[in-house]
């Protein structure tokens, strides 16, 4: 049975760092192509990040380059997010979610499992 489970959001300052985990199993990981998603109240989700099967190829939304870091312990079965220079609009539940495929991918439609989600919020 697939589970992915997010860790470590919370309350942050604007300009203040997360770092978020995502740990799975029940998946063959390496396999698996990992994305993060976030959906604000009232918004759709919205694609964040993605990172191939290794930690070769990350792609990321425009408003994340150069504040949010990608990657992946295969060893581990992890996948983090971290999260620099925080805004207010950054504020949403953030999904982990995996591609059997093993292609990247920013359409949560290509992504067969999904965490539960974690809260940030960024205070202004």
């Amino acid at each position: 049975q697939a589970q992915l489970v997010e860790s470590g959001g919370g309350l942050v300052q604007a300009g203040g760092s997360l770092r978020l985990s995502c740990a799975a199993s029940g998946i063959i990981f390496s396999s698996n192509a990992m994305a993060w998603f976030r959906q604000a109240p009232g918004k759709e989700r919205e694609f964040v990040a993605a990172v191939s099967r290794i930690t070769v190829f990350t792609r990321y939304a425009d408003s994340m380059k150069g504040r949010f870091t990608l990657s992946r312990d295969n060893a581990k079965n992890s996948v983090y997010l971290q999260m620099d220079s925080l805004r207010p609009d950054d504020t949403a539940v953030y999904y982990c979610a995996a591609a059997k495929s093993g292609r990247m991918s920013d359409r949560y439609l290509e992504y067969d499992y999904w965490g539960q989600g974690t809260q940030v919020t960024v205070s202004s």
